[in-house]
């Protein structure tokens, strides 16, 4: 297999550490990560809780400060940038998909999707419509004006990924998207997540204990007490071939035309 380039990366960390606290408090959580996530890929990270993954996933996001090493993001140093920068590039290219969901209760599921998009300027009106086809596309076409406390938890958590989708990131961030929904619902999530991820200058990484989902990875990281431990591709990721490939949209479409 032919070893990807610079250019073909939407990733790269490079002995990439983080700890917190100090002193006899101080907690190693990234122990010198090399990771690297390509373009057109769905990158897993896999391992036992507490061993760092969604740590890693907060520092490539621009969530968590590293201690040290090298990370660069969809060709950008994030030392190269001020703080300013790194929120303004944090909004225009990034999705990030938390475990607590973080919707807004007082917004209803259309208006929490549509935040990136009003962030980003685009009329309310418009926002709220491209909301509400991801949200159908996700089978909450008729809970569009239900506020997130009368949605069940998985419901929420489709929520949460439509509006880390719904301004057409670059890079996906996912932290656990499946682990509440049923089969059915989990396979919806994925091919979205796969969509995006086969545009040829776009990418998706996703945090995951569950194995049901494999299958759609183009490679999986293990982690294990703050490292990459192993890295597999392609067909010996999952131990079978990736299906994802026949049912995502074209590379040329945007995901505003697979929604459509």
């Amino acid at each position: 297999m032919t070893a990807m380039t610079s250019t073909d990366l939407a990733v790269s960390c490079v002995g990439v550490r983080k700890h917190f606290g100090e002193g006899e408090a101080r907690i190693e959580a990234l122990r010198g990560v090399d990771f690297r996530a390509g373009f057109g890929e769905l990158s897993f990270l896999v391992g036992p809780s507490g061993c760092g993954k969604t740590t890693l996933i907060s520092v490539i996001a621009g969530l968590l400060a590293r201690t040290a090493g090298d990370l660069t993001v969809l060709g950008t140093r994030m030392d190269d940038l001020s703080d300013a920068e790194r929120v303004l590039f944090r909004r225009k290219n990034l999705g990030f998909v938390f475990q607590q969901y973080n919707l807004l209760p007082a917004l209803t599921a259309a208006e929490n999707v549509a935040v990136p998009l009003l962030a980003a300027g685009v009329p309310r009106k418009q926002a709220v419509e491209r909301a509400g086809s991801i949200l159908s596309r996700l089978g909450l076409g008729s809970r569009t004006k239900a506020l997130p406390l009368t949605l069940s938890g998985g419901q929420q958590q489709r929520v949460a990924l439509a509006r880390a989708l719904v301004h057409e990131p670059r890079l996906v961030v996912c932290d656990e998207p499946t682990a509440a929904l049923d089969h059915a619902s989990g396979s919806a999530v994925m091919e979205l997540l796969a969509g995006n991820a086969v545009q040829p200058d776009r990418a998706v990484i996703i945090v995951t204990h569950d194995s049901r989902v494999f299958h759609y990875a183009d490679s999986i990281a293990r982690m294990d007490d703050g490292r990459i431990v192993d890295v597999t591709r392609g067909e010996a990721a999952s131990g079978q071939p990736a299906q994802h490939t026949s049912s995502r949209a074209p590379a040329d479409a945007t995901l505003g035309e697979a929604f459509a």
